[in-house]
């Protein structure tokens, strides 16, 4: 077997969601999730199917976002995954309605960071041992950053 690591490439100012589901109809499903939560968002998702065609399948409502978002699930090449590119919208609006999708096992990561997926390969395909989500921490945060952290979630709404 073969450790690989493949880097998720996407956009600027894109926020991701990584994870695996079970059923080719968790690409329906999914999309449903995503304009019913947040209507006005830009996204796309693809999904590696896992027996049948072994297609990658999409879906999504920005072309620049739906090519990364096939490219990626291409290279990553693991069956049952998912991935959703996010652009004008944040993970924490659309978490909850993804993590209760049927067909959702699990998700990996849901970030803006740079991240890394583990794959291992063997003769049977790929799969996803875990991921890398930005970097590791450099230090303990200080009182004055730890101010900075709760005024920059009230700044943006997200505590009062």
């Amino acid at each position: 077997m073969d450790i690989i690591v493949e880097p998720i490439k996407v956009p600027l100012e894109t926020n991701i969601i990584f994870g695996m589901s079970h059923f080719i109809k968790s690409v329906e499903d999914l999309y449903e999730v995503i304009v019913n939560t947040i209507p006005n968002a830009k996204f796309a998702l693809a999904f590696n199917e896992a027996s049948g065609q072994c297609l990658v399948r999409y879906e999504g409502n920005d072309e620049r976002l739906i090519e990364a978002a096939k490219e990626n699930q291409r290279r990553i090449a693991a069956g049952h995954t998912f991935l959703i590119l996010l652009k004008d919208a944040f993970p924490i609006n659309v978490l909850p309605g993804i993590k209760d999708c049927r067909e959702v096992a699990t998700v990996y990561c849901a970030t803006a960071n740079p991240v890394q997926v583990l794959l291992v390969e063997s003769d049977g395909g790929r799969g996803v041992i875990g991921v890398i989500d930005g970097k590791s921490p450099r230090g303990i945060e200080l009182a004055s950053e730890k101010r900075d952290r709760i005024e920059l979630l009230r700044k943006i709404g997200y505590k009062k």
